[in-house]
């Protein structure tokens, strides 16, 4: 008799290798060429890859799909990864200032995860202020080509909002996986 669950089971797009996402030749992040020279371009690119995984991780799926949460008590969905990052894109940029940072996105703390609901107004408006967010920092960290360069009230160096961008997204992919895989199966790189 088999066992009646409601976990979905595990698949992937993948025919090559059985845990990857796709297959490699399907890939958008191409990382079969050489890497890129120079440091910044190098944060640059680890930065893009982990970009696209995130929205590979969202694609495919229906505004309750991307609304689900996790695991009781947390709040986390993958709507609300693309909320949470849209937010500290434009945290990052405050970081860049001398003064006070602008006003969040979302509201009060956590409002980033709160307010992601299974509304297809929330998830286009998420998609577009993460592309927006984005933008705006790529173009205020591009006025700094020098990464030891400090700014801000903090100090800080520009290489090191480049890494803690990447780490951000880095870590925010590791979760985005095992949401994808609660929500239909689906995993891989």
């Amino acid at each position: 008799m088999a066992e009646v669950s409601d976990e979905p089971e595990r698949w992937t797009q993948a025919s090559v290798y059985p845990d990857m996402w796709l297959d490699p030749d399907e890939d958008p992040r191409d990382s079969a060429g050489v890497s890129p020279d120079g440091e910044l371009a190098t944060l640059q690119d680890y930065l893009k890859n982990y970009r696209l995984t995130l929205l590979m991780k969202c694609e495919g799926l229906d505004p309750e799909q991307l609304a689900r949460r996790s695991v009781p008590p947390s709040t986390m969905s993958l709507l609300g990864l693309l909320r949470h990052l849209a937010e500290v894109e434009r945290d990052w940029r405050g970081w860049l200032r001398p003064d006070d940072p602008t006003a969040r996105l979302y509201g009060p703390s956590d409002g980033d995860f709160d307010g992601a609901v299974a509304e297809q107004a929330v998830v286009d408006g998420a998609y577009a202020d993460l592309v927006r967010e984005q933008t705006a920092t790529d173009a205020a960290l591009a006025e700094y080509p020098d990464l030891g360069v400090r700014v801000g009230k903090d100090g800080i160096a520009i290489r090191e909002i480049l890494v803690h961008r990447i780490e951000e997204y880095a870590r925010h992919c590791g979760h985005a996986d095992l949401l994808r895989e609660c929500v239909d199966g689906r995993v891989g790189q």
